[in-house]
């Protein structure tokens, strides 16, 4: 009897995964702690994924880390999300460029300190080569931010493909597995664009929480799910086809 398991994806496959890392400060609370521990606990819990991603055949990883919106929280809590990035870069950046992962950092750079974006941008050029996976960190990120600015930027001519080489990059593209933590279900803002065909993995419990057999329950479920695209075809390949005419 033939196995109802669909086969493991090729690693040379593209495959975008894409996390809102939602409840850190919630996790905190929870945890009689402050919600500044919480968003420690979630690079964490970052870190964890990142390690975990490439071994399930990720080729791109997009994680949601700071929103537009996130300025109307504390100053306090904001200043330690930045920091929180800081120390992420500085601990992080050089040992993910020797293992073969690129940095990709998405959003507005204008309102970070100028050091923090310099040190930013060194590690992007740095890793460029990186072929193992490419990390792509959203922070002071809005899609419709995104989507307007390249609107305006191309003006009246322009087709849904500029649009979609300009809005994705070239280290970003359609994105297969959304998952957002904490127990929210929408989208917030986050890869709208990217996200049309997006298939949705709901995790109840705090991103701090989330560990790397919930990111592999994630992709097993994503493995098992049929995409049509707005079809009905029975190849996997010409499904394929038909997302990137309707991209």
């Amino acid at each position: 009897m033939q196995s109802s398991t669909p086969a493991p994806r090729p690693m040379f496959e593209p495959f975008h995964v894409a996390i809102i890392m939602d409840g850190n400060g919630r996790w905190g609370v929870g945890q009689q702690m402050t919600r500044a521990d919480g968003h420690r606990a979630g690079v964490e819990a970052l870190r964890r994924a990142v390690e975990a991603a490439p071994e399930l055949g990720v080729t791109t990883l997009t994680v949601f880390a700071f929103s537009c919106d996130n300025w109307r929280r504390p100053a306090p809590e904001v200043a330690t999300l930045i920091e929180l990035l800081r120390a992420y870069i500085a601990s992080d950046a050089a040992r993910l460029v020797r293992e073969g992962v690129r940095l990709v950092m998405l959003g507005r750079r204008d309102r970070l300190p100028s050091d923090l974006v310099e040190e930013i941008e060194a590690y992007e050029a740095a890793s460029i080569g990186g072929t193992k996976m490419t990390l792509r960190i959203a922070f002071d990120y809005s899609a419709r931010a995104a989507i307007a600015e390249a609107a305006l930027s191309l003006g009246p001519g322009a087709t849904l493909d500029d649009l979609d080489r300009l809005i994705a990059g070239p280290c970003g593209g359609p994105v297969d597995l959304l998952i957002r933590t904490g127990g929210e279900k929408r989208l917030s803002d986050f890869l709208l664009w990217e996200c049309a065909y997006a298939e949705l993995w709901f995790f109840d419990g705090m991103w701090p929480a989330f560990a790397s057999d919930d990111l592999a329950t994630a992709v097993d479920d994503f493995r098992r799910r049929e995409r049509r695209f707005g079809a009905l075809l029975a190849d996997p390949a010409a499904a394929i086809e038909v997302s990137r005419v309707a991209a």
